[in-house]
């Protein structure tokens, strides 16, 4: 039986919305096709994260027109959101374990600008995914695109919805992450 959040793409592996730092559970999809071909949905987990004692952390995005492509949309940076991203999750992690393991991997990606959400998440998951699998993060491409997906939303159908960012496993147990 596939997992809910799953569809099955046309080579056989499964198609999932793209996320920024979503929960552990997505993370075990991969590898998996990250769908940028569909209609961006505002309000979901592709541009908002939810950390421990339930800080929610929003990537602002320049105006969306209705049916824009999750591929086109570009972040916003009237606002400083990097630096309250940054502090929020050094704030709440940082004693943790594995943060001060781990904090220079994702530092950079709240200290420089990046275009589109689709990078910033893409980028984000190669490296989380490089340092699930104790490896050292570079900066190839680990999911590949598609435009075969029919367009299915997310939004109020799947449980990972409610739980909490990679982050949270990772910085408590680090390379066993992936076991728990």
């Amino acid at each position: 039986r596939a997992h809910p959040l799953e569809q099955i793409g046309q080579d056989g592996m499964a198609v999932v919305p793209t996320t920024y730092l979503g929960p552990l559970s997505w993370y075990r999809q991969l590898p998996a096709t990250v769908e940028v071909n569909e209609t961006f949905e505002k309000q979901t987990f592709r541009n908002r994260c939810l950390l421990r004692n339930n800080i929610r952390l929003t990537v602002p995005v320049c105006k969306v027109e209705s049916k824009q492509l999750t591929r086109d949309i570009q972040i916003s940076y009237q606002q400083r959101w990097q630096h309250q991203h940054w502090m929020a999750i050094r704030s709440t992690y940082e004693h943790t374990p594995y943060f001060l393991y781990y904090e220079d991997y994702l530092r950079p990606f709240y200290e420089r600008e990046t275009k589109y959400l689709i990078d910033l998440n893409s980028a984000l998951t190669e490296t989380i995914w490089a340092l699930l699998h104790n490896l050292q993060p570079t900066t190839c491409n680990l999911l590949p695109v598609t435009s075969t997906w029919s367009g299915q939303t997310w939004t109020d159908r799947h449980p990972w919805q409610n739980e909490k960012s990679i982050l949270d496993t990772l910085f408590e147990l680090g390379p066993e992450t992936l076991i728990k």
